[in-house]
C-alpha cells in the first residue's frame, strides 16, 4: 500500500483500534469467512456431532489467529470472546430474543465473534468512509418501511443503538462495516437453522423479523465496549511491542519482512 494510503487509513482511524491487524494479509480474511460459513453450515447439517467439528475448528483458527497476533491485538481476541460470550447469554438465555438449535449458547460462538470483528478490523482498510453515510441512509430506509409495515419495530428499535454508536463512537467505519457483515452472517445463519429470532421480542411485545434487519446493532455495542475495555486496559497495563512465535528469521505472516542489512 502506497504512503498516501496509509496516510488516508491514519486519518480516519480512531486510536482505539488504528494499527489492529493492519498488516494481516489477505488469506487471514479468508481463513475467517472460511470458518464462519463453512462452521456454521456444519453445525446445521450435521447436529451435535456437527456442533463439536465447528468448536474445534473456531477455537483452533482462533489459537492459530492468537499466536500470530500482537499483544494489543491478543488483548481484543480475549475481551471481545468474554464480553460476547457475557451478551449471548444474556440475550438468548435470559431475555430469549433468539434460540440456538439446541437451546444453548455453542461454544464456537464467542471466539466467532472475535473473528468476526478481526474480518471487520481488516476489511475496513478498503472502505470508504462515505459507507458510513450509506448504510446510514438505507437503515433509516428500511426502518421507516418495518416500522410502517408492522414486521420489525424491534429492528428498528435496535438501529437506535447503531444511530447512537455511529453518532458518539469514533469507530464509525467499523461499526458500518460490522453492522453490514453481522446482517450477512445473521442472514446466512437463520436460513441455515442454526438459531431463530421469535416473532415478538420478550419483554417488549414489538415483532421482530428473523433476523432483524439491524441485528447488527449489537455487533456495534460490542465493538464499543471491547475498544473502551481495551483502551482501559492499555492505561492500566500498556501492551509491549508486538510479538510472534515465528522461528527465528522468518517473519510472521502479520508483520512485513524485514530485508537485511547491507
Amino acid at each position: 500500500m502506497s504512503t498516501a494510503g496509509h496516510s488516508a487509513i491514519e486519518r480516519r482511524s480512531d486510536p482505539a483500534h488504528h494499527g489492529l491487524f493492519a498488516t494481516a494479509p489477505r488469506h487471514v480474511a479468508l481463513v475467517i469467512v472460511l470458518v464462519i460459513t463453512g462452521g456454521l453450515w456444519i453445525d446445521a447439517r450435521f447436529g451435535w456431532p456437527g456442533q463439536c467439528a465447528t468448536i474445534v475448528w473456531t477455537f483452533l483458527v482462533f489459537a492459530w489467529l492468537y499466536r500470530r497476533s500482537s499483544a494489543t491485538e491478543r488483548r481484543v481476541l480475549v475481551l471481545c470472546t468474554i464480553i460476547s460470550g457475557i451478551g449471548e447469554v444474556f440475550l438468548s438465555l435470559v431475555w430469549g430474543l433468539y434460540d440456538y438449535q439446541f437451546h444453548n449458547v455453542p461454544l464456537f460462538v464467542p471466539p466467532g465473534h472475535a473473528l468476526l470483528m478481526t474480518l471487520g478490523l481488516i476489511t475496513i482498510r478498503i472502505v470508504p468512509r462515505w459507507c458510513v453515510g450509506l448504510v446510514v441512509v438505507a437503515a433509516i430506509g428500511w426502518g421507516v418501511h418495518a416500522w410502517t409495515a408492522n414486521s420489525d419495530r424491534f429492528g428498528v428499535v435496535l438501529c437506535a443503538l447503531f444511530f447512537i454508536a455511529v453518532t458518539f463512537g469514533k469507530a464509525r467505519v467499523l461499526y458500518a462495516t460490522m453492522f453490514v457483515l453481522a446482517l450477512i452472517m445473521e442472514l446466512y445463519g437463520t436460513a441455515l437453522g442454526n438459531w431463530r429470532w421469535l416473532d415478538i421480542a420478550p419483554w417488549t411485545n414489538l415483532t421482530q423479523a428473523n433476523p432483524p434487519f439491524s441485528a447488527g446493532a449489537f455487533y456495534g455495542v460490542l465493538d464499543l465496549l471491547v475498544l473502551n475495555a481495551l483502551a482501559l486496559w492499555q492505561r492500566r497495563t500498556p501492551a509491549r511491542a508486538i510479538q510472534t512465535q515465528a522461528p527465528a528469521g522468518v517473519p510472521g505472516p502479520f508483520q512485513p519482512e524485514r530485508r537485511a542489512e547491507p
